[in-house]
């Protein structure tokens, strides 16, 4: 190994060095941490901002933010338009905003009616929640391509909610005055929830805790829309079939509504039947024509319109309500409910569902905007997007809005329909105005079973995410099993249980994994500088008492006994004294024992106290074995938690590397391989 590529003599004491000039030079000697940072550290300014207390850092930060720069910058951060409004392309994109708008709105109204149906309230409602929320979002939201209202899968929680705070007497024979009075109920915990759930994103965003919508994985979102979309399902088959059956809540809701279903299943209505069955053999094949025809479609076709219109004046002209007791929407009240702060004692009730809620409300929306923003090249600010749909939560309680979010279904119909910026907004606001306002009675007989179709149909998408199982399963089995337990977990139980078991076991399988990782022995690659693991190749060469070892995983309390483990195999480090050391070589290679050991730390993202206490152990007893012990590449940050656990106390800075190459030259000059003065270096 002496004449390894690449090594010369070290310079002697009256020689210049030539690490000063490190972009012309082919040879150096190893670089410790402590001589990388007097190299190349900015040893200067270093110890003052370290003296600096963090209170005083902080006081800057907001005295700059005070000034009129700092104050405009914060204006233009949280009012997006202000941003994009100046730079608008009128000729070029106001046309697609005007009709994706347009197109949007006139889905907002038959789908904002049907998903109030889902959440126990008057169909009305779910106008208003079709028209405040979107015109906040406008003003303070940054994804170009989000549409954002009614949601069914955060209708189906907060109907549920809203159940369970305020359930129907048990006779069930109510006077109109009665049935007023439990709406308006209903309505109000309903507002109640929506304050809560905008008070917590509010929270969220001051707290700058946008980094939350990480742990709600792609699998877990998917897996939890796609269980809500069942749940969905089976809550309108009594709409369906014209049986008036109580809602079935808490666990096994959605077999329970079955088993009910089926058992009053003689005393279905054959009118709403009939017109349920219509209803679907128009809205399924238009809905596969919009998307299959997506791309040659100017816009989608409004099967949803067409249906309530449709139905509506059969309905009138029939006389449906009177003859055959069909259920129908009834008189929708014109204009805008007045502003009404939410009853605060109904908060401690209802902040366990606020909570899966503003949760849900931010990872679907997140991940939305993200998906959107990547394939238009533009960003998105997460930390904004709590602030814009906290705040359109918590303003349209006031106006007694239920729960809304991001949509999947009016999104994707945005995009299609050639919407370009948040303008698109107003346009679908102005159209659900003018039925709030003049339009509403065109509405009045309206059958609820055709709202009931529509929600339905509109679950398509949500269902359609299932065929993605067959490719999961191909690229990570971990992830489908993800996928797998949460949708379970959302049939099986509640959408809010469903959801916190996905995200705990979708936690679980990133502990397991850290739990499994492999330790890997390295090799040099001879003629290179490479260090790759010696099982991927018998052509690496392994240098007789020097084991360098690479740790791919973080360094906590729940991986130190793995840690520990390892390295005594590695090392030969036995309870009672040196044992001889394994080898990841050759079946016949005879390990000798290890004089020198470098462990690879560039994997350690993170150490704590536990983890950092093992590392000083490892360093004492292998001083007591002597074997000399040497980190290199570890972070700022584990170097830190390792100095502060006592390192320092059982090594000596001289053994921090900042890279494996260093490390492993400094062992070859102690194992005495490239002679007393030499040292290894690569180009």
């Amino acid at each position: 190994m002496s004449g390894l590529r690449g090594a010369r003599t070290c310079p002697g004491p009256g020689e210049a060095s030539d690490l000063k000039s490190p972009l012309g030079a082919k040879f150096r000697e190893p670089l410790t941490e402590t001589r990388f940072q007097q190299l190349f550290g900015d040893a200067e300014q270093e110890p003052e901002l370290l003296a600096e207390p963090r209170w005083s850092r902080l006081w800057r930060r907001r005295a700059r933010a005070c000034s009129g720069p700092g104050a405009w910058r914060l204006l233009l951060a949280r009012l997006p338009p202000l941003r994009w409004l100046p730079h608008y392309r009128w000729r070029a994109w106001l046309l697609g905003d005007a009709v994706a708008g347009l197109t949007v709105g006139i889905v907002h109204v038959p789908q904002g009616m049907a998903f109030a149906l889902l959440t126990s309230v008057p169909p009305v409602f779910g106008l208003y929640t079709s028209f405040f929320p979107v015109l906040i979002y406008t003003l303070l939201g940054t994804g170009r391509h989000l549409s954002t209202g009614t949601f069914a899968v955060l209708s189906l929680m907060t109907g549920s909610a809203v159940e369970r705070l305020v359930p129907e007497p048990l006779s069930g024979n109510l006077s109109a005055v009665e049935r007023e009075q439990l709406d308006a109920q209903r309505v109000g915990a309903a507002a109640a929830v929506a304050f809560g759930s905008g008070a917590l994103m509010l929270g969220m965003f001051a707290l700058q805790l946008g980094v939350l919508a990480t742990f709600l994985s792609e699998p877990v979102v998917k897996a939890l829309t796609s269980g809500a979309a069942l749940h969905v399902l089976v809550s309108q088959l009594p709409s369906l079939l014209g049986v008036p059956l109580p809602r079935q809540i808490g666990c096994f809701a959605l077999f329970k509504t079955l088993a009910a279903v089926l058992t009053a299943l003689p005393r279905s209505s054959p009118a709403e039947l009939t017109i349920s069955a219509l209803s679907l053999a128009l809205l399924v094949p238009v809905k596969e024509l919009n998307a299959r025809f997506r791309d040659r479609l100017p816009t989608p076709i409004p099967g949803e319109v067409a249906m309530v219109l449709l139905a509506s004046v059969l309905c009138y002209a029939s006389s449906l309500d009177t003859r055959y007791n069909v259920q129908i929407v009834g008189l929708l009240p014109r204009g805008f409910p007045q502003p009404l702060l939410p009853s605060l004692a109904e908060l401690p009730r209802i902040l366990a569902d606020s909570l899966p809620m503003a949760l849900v409300t931010f990872a679907v929306s997140a991940s939305l905007a993200s998906i959107y923003a990547d394939k238009y090249s533009y960003t998105i600010d997460s930390n904004q997007e709590l602030l814009a749909h906290g705040v359109s939560n918590l303003v349209s309680s006031l106006f007694s809005c239920f729960p809304n979010s991001a949509t999947l279904a009016t999104t994707s119909l945005l995009v299609d329909a050639g919407g370009n910026t948040q303008l698109a907004g107003l346009f679908s606001c102005v159209v659900v105005l003018s039925v709030l306002l003049w339009l509403g009675p065109l509405f009045h007989y309206l059958p609820k079973a055709v709202l009931a179709c529509i929600n339905i149909s509109s679950m398509r998408q949500m269902f359609f995410q299932m065929r993605e199982l067959p490719q999961l399963w191909r690229i990570s089995r971990v992830d489908f099993a993800v996928w797998t337990v949460t949708w379970v977990a959302v049939v099986a139980l509640r959408v809010d249980l469903g959801l916190a078991v996905g995200v705990l076991f979708s936690l679980m399988t990133v502990v397991c994994r850290t739990q499994r990782v492999q330790c890997l022995a390295l090799g040099l690659a001879e003629g290179t500088e490479l260090y790759r693991p010696l099982r991927e190749s018998r052509k690496l060469l392994q240098v007789p008492g020097l084991c360098i070892l690479s740790y791919p995983a973080p360094l906590y309390f729940g991986t130190r006994g793995q840690f520990r483990r390892i390295l005594e195999w590695h090392l030969g480090l036995g309870e009672g004294g040196k044992e001889a050391p394994k080898t990841d070589g050759p079946p016949g290679a005879v390990a000798e024992p290890v004089r020198v050991a470098v462990l690879d730390c560039s994997g350690v993202t993170f150490a704590d106290a536990a983890g950092a206490r093992e590392v000083v152990q490892l360093a004492s007893r292998c001083r007591d074995a002597g074997i000399h012990l040497l980190l290199a590449q570890c972070n700022a940050s584990v170097r830190g938690t390792l100095t502060q656990a006592g390192l320092l106390d059982r090594v000596t800075p001289e053994q921090l590397f900042v890279s494996v190459q260093d490390a492993a030259a400094h062992a070859l000059e102690r194992l005495e391989l490239s002679g007393p003065k030499t040292c290894t270096v690569w180009v």
